[in-house]
């Protein structure tokens, strides 16, 4: 297991309008872990835990000490990517519905997907990405596709 990522943390001045965010938008169970002002997020069956190596991550959120990242600076540190099951487009959608605005608007890349990124209540940036073209295309079915 080594060098492999395992474990991302997302920065919020309001831990608990993210927790519904992402709790609505993904399904991820979001826990408090114990007095600390830290919530263990389980994105879902099929992460990586004690148990098995998995194919996925769980995290956290914390606190943010200092102010939210300002619309249109440069990414200062690290962002997700979700790997969705379902539609980007739909995905897109319901992020704005629950208070995410567009950072980058759904779109083809050849070879990986379709993928978007969003900014969350807080401003944070994440991508959501599905092997699935807008044209129906499913790229890990495809020989020459990124991971195949």
């Amino acid at each position: 297991m080594a060098n492999l990522v395992v474990h991302f943390e997302i920065y919020g001045s309001e831990p608990e309008r993210l927790i519904d965010f992402y709790s609505a938008l993904f399904g991820w169970r979001i826990t408090r872990a114990g007095d600390m002002e830290y919530w263990l997020i389980e994105t879902g069956e099929g992460s990586i835990g004690a148990e098995a190596p998995g194919f996925g991550i769980n995290g956290g959120i914390s606190r943010r000490e200092g102010p939210s990242p300002e619309r249109g600076a440069p990414v200062n540190g690290c962002d997700i990517v979700v790997g969705i099951d379902g539609d980007v487009d739909d995905t897109f959608a319901r992020a704005v519905e629950l208070g995410a605005t567009e950072s980058v608007a759904p779109n083809d890349m050849a070879g990986v997907g379709r993928a978007a990124y969003l900014y969350d209540p807080d401003g944070n940036l994440f991508g959501i990405l599905s092997p699935v073209l807008s044209d129906g295309t499913n790229v890990m079915e495809t020989p020459g596709a990124l991971g195949r």
